[in-house]
């Protein structure tokens, strides 16, 4: 029996007799992705604690569907002549979860910090000439040249966002993960309630000042109808399954496709796509560490890459939730690049055993760190362990809780010594649409995210995008780009994917977008 047929069979007798019971008015009851081990949304980039950052944190600008910058935190700003002095002013009335004030100082140290961690945001730190808080309502940024992405920066809606946190906190070391969680967001976190692996809490936060505008994604009115929130982590599948069809959870984040028609047959369900501009796998190398230091070893695990094998394996068998897509940037985008993704991805295996055993493989351990409580995660990392396998490498399959992964996958060390070799991911597809932030295709080296892969050429091409004159200079140079990307291969893509989210038809004002926003959310 298939792993997914068990799962149905199993679910199916859970929940039996479905007994819808009442949502309890003053809880919404959640059931998250996965376990929420990090509390740090700038020290990771791993989008539990994403999600976990917009309860609590606000941010200087958002956006939604059009992915044009629009203000949150900020009242507006002004911009210099010559473009180079932004002066943002915030709303009135801001404060944070300790009674405190928000004040610029605060936003500065906040964009700083980030601008540490995130590949935008380390192109904007390197043309500051100066970071001031002129009064207790504005920040001020002054630049070496003008630089038009700034609010798109600040505005960044998934995966590192530039949320703003007290200066106390915000101080902190870039490298080192917060354990204190105090923001100014719509809910309070409840660190007395935390108990990692089981369950997560918040309050709505009564201080909040919401925006007038209609919500859309992360922009707008921000109003938190339940006075309390709680994520209950439920990593089997089957017992998620029975919650929502007895009544005893209100909201599933990602059930498995497979589930989908058993638990929409329950009359108190429904379900939406969760992210209209879907979600992209990844397999990630650790660039520093022989093999994949070797790209000739790279390019030889991507040529035997079948796309169609991960996405069944993890998505399910109803293709109109997943598509091949094999491209740096996501497909349906303007920079996606797939005459050469089909060139480069062959899926032939006898030619990747050839380029194997031309790249000079000297039989290494592969260590993949793989989750077994991810259900969109962990399938991807059964696939490449078989795969390398039938390629003839020798593979360590190391698997363990998400947040576990979470944590190793930022060791630089020896793969022998704790640190690893692959492992893998999803991200949205609006996180990864252009040069500038798509991380698993910036050569940033050290500074940049978990893998660490290293190239100035690639690095030199992004700052191009960025001076481009005009759109099609730049869909020039980011098609050249993703070219590129996939020629060095220090990531490869796995397809791109829909998730349809479940909740309790007694819940009214779901949003779309990247994450699962929790306010506009209310009992019928």
């Amino acid at each position: 029996m298939r792993r997914r047929d068990f799962l149905v069979a199993a679910a199916s007798t859970l929940a039996a007799p479905a007994v819808a019971q009442p949502a309890k008015a003053a809880t919404l009851r959640f059931i998250p992705q996965s376990n929420l081990t990090s509390l740090d949304p700038i020290w990771t980039t791993a989008t539990v604690t994403n999600n976990h950052g917009y309860y609590v944190y606000d941010t200087l600008y958002s956006a939604g569907p059009d992915m044009r910058p629009r203000p949150q935190m900020a009242e507006g700003h002004t911009v210099s002549a010559d473009a180079r002095v932004w002066r943002i002013r915030l709303r009135e009335g801001l404060i944070f979860h300790d009674g405190t004030p928000v004040r610029g100082a605060d936003c500065v140290a906040s964009i700083q910090r980030w601008c540490k961690r995130d590949p935008l945001g380390q192109i904007l730190e390197a043309i500051v000439e100066a970071w001031s808080a002129p009064d207790d309502r504005t920040m001020e940024i002054r630049l070496t040249r003008p630089f038009p992405l700034l609010l798109d920066a600040l505005a960044k809606p998934d995966a590192s966002v530039p949320f703003i946190m007290p200066e106390r906190f915000a101080r902190t070391d870039a490298m080192k993960a917060i354990t204190d969680v105090v923001g100014s967001g719509p809910y309070r976190f409840l660190a007395d309630d935390y108990v990692s692996g089981a369950r997560v809490a918040y309050a709505r936060f009564d201080g909040y000042v919401p925006r007038q505008e209609k919500p859309e994604w992360a922009t707008g009115g921000k109003i938190a109808h339940f006075p309390r929130v709680e994520w209950n982590v439920i990593p089997d599948a089957a017992t998620a399954a029975a919650a929502m069809q007895r009544g005893e959870a209100d909201w599933w984040e990602r059930p498995f496709n497979d589930l989908l028609p058993m638990l929409l047959k329950e009359p108190s369900l429904t379900s939406i796509i969760a992210d209209p501009t879907g979600r992209n796998s990844i397999l990630r190398f650790n660039s520093l560490y022989p093999p994949f230091n070797d790209v000739r070893v790279r390019r030889a695990v991507m040529t035997a890459v079948k796309q169609d094998d991960y996405m069944r394996t993890a998505v399910g068998d109803d293709t109109a939730l997943w598509r091949a897509c094999r491209t740096a940037f996501p497909c349906g985008t303007p920079y996606a690049t797939e005459e050469a993704g089909d060139r480069l991805m062959p899926g032939d295996m006898a030619q990747a055993k050839r380029l194997l055993a031309a790249s000079g493989y000297a039989g290494q351990k592969v260590v993949i760190i793989n989750p077994t409580d991810f259900p969109l995660i962990g399938p991807l990392g059964q696939v490449t362990a078989d795969l390398l396998r039938t390629m003839g490498m020798t593979v360590d399959l190391q698997e363990s809780d998400w947040g576990t992964v979470v944590q190793r996958r930022a060791s630089r060390e020896p793969p022998d010594k704790g640190g690893w070799n692959i492992f893998h991911t999803t991200g949205s597809s609006s996180n990864w649409i252009n040069p500038a932030v798509a991380s698993p295709w910036r050569g940033q080296g050290k500074q940049g995210w978990f893998g660490w892969w290293d190239n100035p050429r690639l690095e030199a091409m992004v700052n191009d995008w960025l001076a481009a004159p005009d759109e099609a200079a730049q869909t020039t140079v980011a098609k050249a780009i993703g070219v590129l990307a996939l020629e060095e291969a220090p990531s490869i893509p796995l397809g791109q994917y829909y998730i349809r989210t479940v909740f309790n038809k007694r819940l009214t004002g779901m949003l779309q977008g990247p994450c699962p926003y929790p306010w506009n959310l209310r009992p019928a």
